[in-house]
C-alpha cells in the first residue's frame, strides 16, 4: 500500500501510529488482521448467543436445548437459531407451541413433574 492509503487507514489511531509511516504501516496490518479475524469471530459469538437465549426459553417449558432441537429435526421443523431466539424473546406463545411439538416428537423430552408435600413426605 501507498503512503496515503496507509496514513487514511491510520486515521484515529493513537500516537505516532497515525503520523509515522513506519508505526503506521505495522498498526494498520495488524488492525486488519483484527478485523479479518474478527470479522469470522463475530459469526461464532451470536450463535451462541442464539442458543443461549433458545436453551433459556426451552427450560422454562422443563425441556433442555439439545432435546428441543433433535425434536425439531424429527418433526421436520426447518426454523435457523436466529429466528427460534427472536421467537423465544418476542413471541412465547408460538415459541411453546413449538416446545410442544418437540416434546411430543421426541420420547426424552418429559413433562417435569411438580414437586408437592406428598412427594417430600
Amino acid at each position: 500500500m501507498n503512503k496515503d492509503k496507509i496514513f487514511k487507514l491510520a486515521k484515529g489511531f493513537r500516537g505516532r501510529a497515525k503520523n509515522c509511516i513506519r508505526i503506521a504501516r505495522e498498526r494498520v496490518e495488524k488492525a486488519l488482521q483484527y478485523s479479518y479475524r474478527d470479522r469470522r469471530n463475530k459469526k461464532r459469538d451470536m450463535r451462541s448467543l442464539w442458543i443461549e437465549r433458545i436453551n433459556a426459553g426451552t427450560r422454562l417449558h422443563g425441556v433442555n436445548y439439545g432435546n428441543f432441537m433433535h425434536g425439531l429435526m424429527k418433526e421436520n421443523i426447518q426454523l435457523n437459531r436466529k429466528v427460534l431466539s427472536e421467537l423465544s424473546m418476542h413471541e412465547p406463545y408460538s415459541f411453546k407451541a413449538l416446545v410442544d411439538i418437540s416434546r411430543n416428537a421426541f420420547p426424552g423430552n418429559k413433562v417435569p413433574k411438580k414437586e408437592g408435600l406428598s412427594t417430600v413426605l
